[in-house]
């Protein structure tokens, strides 16, 4: 079995692919309009797992808590000050051991994202 997609229903897709591409590293593998809804599907490259963006006016968008999607990067500190400077709410650093640091920050539409560094 493949985990093939994860699919958040978002206010502003425009905002939100941006997050995705400046804090995730994911490009666009495919976006489409269906109906009234507008569609982009987000990945490392095509065939891997990929973030679906959905919006549409007829439709909830996500606004709860309760979980988070965690992404791997070797620029921790650089993608925190970048989180800053936009002004995000980007948590501190934390350091739970001696080979993992990590901070949070949250997406245009509330979601938790997790930026994780592996030493």
């Amino acid at each position: 079995m493949f985990f093939k997609q994860f699919t958040i229903m978002v206010r502003d897709l425009e905002k939100s692919i941006a997050f995705y591409e400046t804090f995730a590293g994911l490009s666009i593998t495919r976006r489409f309009q269906d109906g009234p809804a507008e569609l982009a599907f987000l990945a490392n490259k095509a065939g891997e797992t990929e973030i679906e963006l959905v919006s549409s006016q007829s439709m909830e968008t996500f606004e709860g808590k309760g979980f988070f999607i965690c992404f791997l990067t070797d620029k921790l500190d650089e993608l925190r000050e970048l989180a800053l400077s936009k002004g995000l709410n980007a948590s501190d650093i934390r350091i739970p051991d001696e080979k993992t640091r990590y901070f949070y920050v949250y997406d245009p539409d509330g979601v938790s994202v997790q930026l994780k560094q592996v030493l």
